[in-house]
């Protein structure tokens, strides 16, 4: 039979009309990004990474192929909370986070963005086993270096901050020109996600306190695990060592001008920020609704006794001191933020939640 063009021009308009819905009711509207660095094995079933604990249980049963990225997609069954591992390094977390921003499937304009790794923590301020909730993350990479063993004698350190000719050069370069360096989380949602976590039980065990006790000349080090608000050092350099230490105590001071303390080390965060920062400018994201929760797997820095050399050399993923502590606490205190977030959406999908 031959249809008459009268009756297949309504046809046709009602088939395309049809398929534009089924479209728009494909387009995945995420709460929450939860967003993790690596992962070891398989999503589940094996010796977790940081990405496992959140499929198996937020029940992240969903796999959505994610060719662009590092590894594939994982959903719950409405698809509110939405989860992707970026590999390790700022660059890898840069194109992870723009591809996903990008990625047509997606809107993530009013999502919340939860980054939940494992870091080093500087043992004058906290203890491993620790969860910190960022308030500054600073570029470690940006800047220039001579080798430690050609510095000046009057130098402390053989970096050098970008456009200047020696270590902590003043002034700072103009805001609009270090842009790239220090990016401010939002200090209300911020201090929010750490009201509503900060009384979060987290594991104390007999590995953690055996660890602590070779820190004996750091007090904070010395406490059981907590929840921290403190500045993350992103470098895509795994450093270790009481001199580098000092050196991003100092580095995180002056890029923050005096406003930030440095308590976390981790290779990511500058290129998640980076990538959402620029998302924002192209009405993709909101980057004022991302949060950094660093929990510390392990002391930046060696132990009396033991030299820098030796201490990293018995550092690894899957044989830090605190690894599968730091694991379980970010799940427990991210967990309490991704839930709130998603059972308070009537109010948060417009207002973001903020603490006076």
């Amino acid at each position: 039979m031959v249809l008459s063009p009268l009756f297949v021009r309504p046809a046709v308009v009602l088939a395309l009309g049809f398929l534009a819905c089924v479209a728009r009711a494909e387009i995945i509207r995420p709460k929450v990004v939860v967003v993790a660095m690596f992962e070891i094995g398989a999503d589940t079933g094996d010796r977790p990474g940081e990405f496992q604990l959140w499929v198996e249980r937020e029940k992240l049963d969903r796999t959505l192929p994610f060719p662009a990225g590092y590894r594939d997609l994982r959903t719950n069954a409405d698809g509110s909370v939405l989860a992707l591992v970026t590999g390790v390094g700022n660059t890898n977390a840069a194109a992870g986070i723009m591809a996903l921003g990008l990625d047509p499937r997606f809107d993530l304009t009013k999502s919340y963005w939860l980054v939940a790794g494992i870091a080093g923590i500087d043992p004058a301020d906290g203890p491993v086993g620790s969860a910190v909730w960022t308030d500054f993350v600073v570029e470690g990479d940006l800047g220039h270096e001579i080798d430690a063993r050609e510095i000046p004698a009057a130098w402390k350190t053989g970096y050098i901050p970008l456009r200047k000719k020696t270590p902590y050069a003043q002034p700072l370069q103009p805001a609009a020109e270090r842009v790239d360096h220090a990016y401010a989380l939002n200090p209300g949602l911020m201090r929010w996600a750490y009201e509503l976590t900060k009384d979060t039980p987290l594991a104390d065990t007999d590995d953690i306190r055996g660890f602590r006790a070779r820190y004996p000349n750091f007090p904070k080090a010395q406490q059981p695990p907590q929840i921290l608000i403190g500045s993350n050092l992103a470098s895509s350099t795994y450093w270790h060592g009481k001199l580098l230490n000092e050196w991003a105590n100092d580095w995180v001071a002056y890029y923050t001008e005096g406003r930030g303390n440095y308590v976390t080390t981790a290779m990511e965060d500058t290129g998640t920020l980076r990538a959402l920062t620029n998302l924002t400018r192209a009405g993709r994201a909101d980057v004022k609704r991302a949060l950094v929760l660093r929990t510390a797997s392990n002391h930046d820095m060696q132990p009396p006794g033991l030299t820098a050399a030796q201490s990293l050399a018995g550092e690894g993923i899957g044989h830090y001191s605190a690894y599968m502590p730091s694991l379980e606490a970010a799940h427990a205190v991210g967990s309490r933020v991704v839930h709130a977030l998603v059972t308070g959406w009537d109010r948060f999908e417009k207002d973001i939640p903020t603490h006076p």
